[in-house]
């Protein structure tokens, strides 16, 4: 498996995977599909930004995409990120997403970023589970705040120190 960034070449293997999270998985509270332009553009923005995207690949399929972004959109934030790893159906539980999550924290501690946050559905144990075994902890729950399927969903945060600085 190889952990690249991503091409406009890639933008629709990303929408067939994000598509399937949306249609079947609470791990992303968007109910409308998107196409090759709408990814191509997304990561355009992202890059422009000065964040990766990522591809896992295999045998020539992407196997999964993730990516990171300003937590939030104020300046006393900057140092902290929010990512997202999305795998194809046919990877999941095969370390698909482990790699491409330890890619995207070498490229922000390269970045200089301080933390690295998850907002995850609460009900997600695999993903609250591969985060936990690279350190992230357990930072908060914010009940009821999504819903999909017909169902409330619990937001679960977690977060990783990328470093020890006393200081920004």
């Amino acid at each position: 498996m190889l952990i690249r960034d991503a091409t406009p070449a890639d933008a629709a293997a990303i929408a067939a995977i994000y598509n399937d999270a949306v249609a079947h998985t609470t791990a992303v509270w968007n109910d409308t599909p998107v196409d090759a332009d709408d990814r191509r553009a997304w990561m355009q923005a992202r890059m422009a930004q000065g964040y990766p995207v990522l591809v896992a690949e295999a045998g020539g399929q992407v196997l999964g995409y993730a990516s990171f972004g300003d937590w939030r959109a104020f300046a006393g934030y900057r140092h902290t990120v929010e990512h997202s790893v999305y795998v194809h159906p046919g990877a999941r539980g095969q370390g698909v997403g482990r790699a491409l999550l330890l890619a995207l924290i070498a490229r922000a501690r390269a970045a200089g970023k301080h933390v690295m946050v998850a907002a995850v559905e609460a009900g997600n144990t695999p993903s609250i589970a591969l985060h936990e075994s690279l350190g992230f902890v357990r930072t908060g729950l914010m009940p009821q705040v999504g819903a999909k399927f017909g169902r409330w969903l619990d937001l679960a945060f977690l977060q990783l120190r990328l470093d020890d600085r006393a200081a920004p």
